[in-house]
């Protein structure tokens, strides 16, 4: 046999999609291709005024935008959340429109499902995704994704405008709840497993939705904590701590990514060629398409000022990397692109590769093939496992800041139950739930509890109407429900109002029990000191009232651990991979509660930590084991934390940075080994020349309060 033929043989086998894909391709206009790049809201072809439940589309408008402008995606919800039954003839119209055009591309519908299929009445709502970090649970996660693609492909919507990738180091930023986090390592891992729930081998099955990546990169990082405005990050601060995330759940198989709404160092993320051609498709080798956020095209030039006109605008983010544009409430970018193309600002070439992406994508989502609802997926739409999956999400969010002894409380108590939060089922759910800002609280289901009614139900007592008359006393105090810009604030610590009521709550000598429901750390003040527990519950979603009682009456040994450092002050905030120059004798780190804590009703005693080998060769590897024992009377999981020291390298290292963790089971008196392997990889950084490196010496482990040390070769 010759080499030739040999070669031939072994020449892979041409990809069916990207011959589709190309097939189309060469059958499109222009005029085709630019309407596959742009995306308008559900208003735009909509009847006026005929919102949420009333809402129907006008047969006029969904024409001409489907046949004259021939858009590539409609998103969003118009008012609040719909049936199933409206998402289906929603969609189902749509379809109908789309088979009277000449190609019938499918148009690819996007929905923020970011914690269960919340624009749809009645679907799960797990808890966000801040909540859902303090699990430190990654099946957890993955379960989550799961079932939100379910209710969400059983809507007939299949793709998913979710995760946040954003890292959560900024606590006054209004979307600090939207994320995993602050660890690179702790985000990285819940949101790709997130999106492999989502999405499983194949986000074209009937029960899967494709993930949108947001938003792509350092949007989560003001300098100011103010939602949409300027972050000033360099180049190794993004390489080391921001982009980590984003490119996990990249490479995890997300196939969309959204772009940032600010800028860094002056440069928007709509307008940062580097971020969306050179680092993530041309570094990472993303395949798939790049989609803007709400009109943030037309703000190049209304607000950033980069583009002089609207059409420098289009055509700036269109040669950045964008490919899909979320116009959203008119069809502009389609005429003005179509004037960039004709014109030879923006090359066919360019056109045409992101075209090829966007169809990449409905091809492999299924929707050429199966572009209408499954109706067969709407009696299957509630399932006594999705709600039980959301409770023990629930359950395990949950942190015990603090507790002198009185937690957990008695059944059968009187307890006396007040507070901002004690009766809002919008607080523990917050934003993008039925509603954008998440605030009506008449529309959410009466049949999961608020936590006063838990409190009432599961504590086998009724609630006394006054503080004198109770046993003790549970404050529900923290935030209400927003999100993005209405959620600015202007101090980080609780208001002057919740303070007061917890100093007079403390003086009439009943024990108090401080229930925080927040989207972010609030500076408790005197909160801890007038507290004789402190339940930290974020937002646990619909079950969080359930949760929050079963935890305070010891029905649930409370597990979350903080996926963020708690701050002390207004003022100081830091993260607990802190720099050496942070921590001095002066100027010395202090925080409320340290990153990866939390409290627990029974107690975990750490042993025998041992390493494999003292050295590492640079291809080599070391296994970290300890031994982790229950030596309570509880059964309980424990979340067993392997932090890394680099003593000295060319850039300042962290105090410490979190390598590897795992959330175990243990039963009273049950000891386990926990292992973990690590490699070179996972000491390296990013150096001078803002290229990662590894560099010989010396490291320490860290797990609890063991330490060993070992030295790179």
């Amino acid at each position: 046999m010759s080499f030739f033929r040999l070669a031939a043989q072994r020449a892979p086998a041409p990809d069916p999609v990207e011959a589709r894909v190309n097939a189309l391709l060469a059958r499109m206009s222009l005029e085709d291709k630019v309407g596959q790049m742009t995306e308008v809201a559900i208003d735009v072809v909509s009847a006026g005024n005929a919102t949420g439940l009333n809402h129907r589309l006008d047969p006029d408008k969904l024409r001409n935008a489907i046949q004259k402008y021939r858009v590539g995606s409609i998103l969003n919800v118009n008012g609040e959340a719909y049936t199933v039954d409206h998402w289906h003839e929603v969609l189902n119209a749509i379809q109908d429109e789309v088979e009277k055009s000449k190609l019938k591309i499918p148009v690819i519908y996007e929905i923020d499902s970011i914690h269960g299929a919340n624009y749809t009445r009645n679907a799960v709502l797990f808890p966000q995704s801040i909540s859902m970090a303090a699990t430190w649970n990654p099946a957890l996660a993955r379960r989550a994704g799961e079932i939100s693609a379910f209710q969400t492909r059983a809507s007939g919507i299949p793709w998913n405008y979710f995760p946040v990738m954003d890292i959560g180091r900024q606590p006054a930023w209004p979307r600090f709840w939207e994320t995993f986090g602050e660890d690179p390592l702790l985000a990285s891992r819940l949101g790709a497993a997130y999106v492999e729930g989502l999405q499983g081998q194949d986000y074209g099955a009937p029960e899967k939705v494709a993930a949108c990546v947001k938003h792509y990169a350092g949007y989560s990082m003001p300098f100011n904590g103010k939602d949409r405005t300027p972050a000033i990050l360099d180049e190794r601060t993004l390489r080391q701590v921001i982009l980590p995330p984003y490119e996990a759940a990249v490479r995890a198989g997300a196939p969309t990514v959204m772009v940032n709404s600010g800028e860094i160092s002056g440069v928007p993320g709509h307008a940062n060629y580097r971020l969306l051609t050179e680092i993530l498709k041309q570094e990472w080798g993303f395949k798939g398409f790049v989609v803007s956020d709400w009109e943030d095209i037309k703000r190049l030039h209304t607000r950033d000022r980069v583009a002089a006109t609207p059409k420098e605008a289009v055509r700036m983010a269109v040669m950045a990397g964008v490919d899909m544009s979320m116009v959203p409430m008119d069809y502009s970018f389609y005429d003005l692109l179509l004037a960039c193309v004709k014109d030879g600002s923006v090359p066919v070439s360019r056109i045409d590769d992101a075209v090829r992406r966007i169809l990449r994508v409905k091809y492999k989502a299924g929707l050429f093939d199966r572009p209408r609802p499954d109706a067969g997926l709407k009696a299957r739409f509630d399932q006594p496992a999705f709600h039980e999956a959301n409770l023990e999400a629930a359950r395990e969010s949950l942190v015990l800041l603090k507790n002198d002894g009185v937690l957990p409380l008695a059944k059968g108590r009187k307890v006396f139950v007040t507070g901002p939060n004690a009766n809002s089922r919008s607080a523990m759910n917050s934003g993008w739930t039925i509603t954008w800002q998440g605030d009506q609280e008449h529309l959410y289901p009466r049949d999961k509890a608020t936590i006063a009614e838990a409190i009432a139900r599961i504590g086998g007592t009724a609630l006394v109407n006054s503080p004198a008359a109770a046993d003790v006393i549970v404050a529900v105090l923290g935030e209400k429900a927003y999100c993005e810009t209405p959620g600015n604030i202007e101090d980080l610590a609780l208001d002057p109002a919740q303070i007061r009521l917890v100093e007079d709550l403390k003086a009439t000598g009943k024990p108090v029990v401080t229930v925080l429901v927040q989207g972010r750390p609030r500076v408790l003040q005197t909160v801890k000191a007038n507290s004789a527990a402190i339940l930290l519950a974020m937002l646990p979603g619909a079950e969080g009232g359930r949760a929050v009682a079963e935890v305070l009456f010891g029905e649930v040994n409370p597990s979350g651990r903080l996926p963020f450092t708690y701050p002390r002050n207004v003022n100081g905030y830091t993260t607990y991979d802190y720099k050496p120059l942070e921590n001095t004798h002066d100027n010395p780190v202090a925080a409320e509660y340290p990153f990866g804590f939390g409290l627990s009703y029974t107690k975990y005693e750490y042993s025998d930590l041992r390493l494999s080998a003292d050295t590492m060769a640079r291809n080599g590897s070391i296994t970290v084991s300890v031994n982790v024992k229950n030596t309570g009377a509880r059964a309980g999981k424990e979340v067993v934390q392997l932090y890394v020291s680099d003593l000295y390298r060319e850039i300042s290292p962290p105090n410490k940075e979190l390598k590897a963790f795992e959330k175990i089971p243990l039963q009273p008196g049950e000891t386990r080994v926990v292992s973990f392997t690590l490699k070179p990889s996972d000491l390296q950084f990013v150096g001078l020349n803002n290229k990662w490196k590894v560099e010989p010496g010396d490291f320490k482990v860290r797990v609890a309060d063991l330490e060993k040390q070992f030295t790179l070769k």
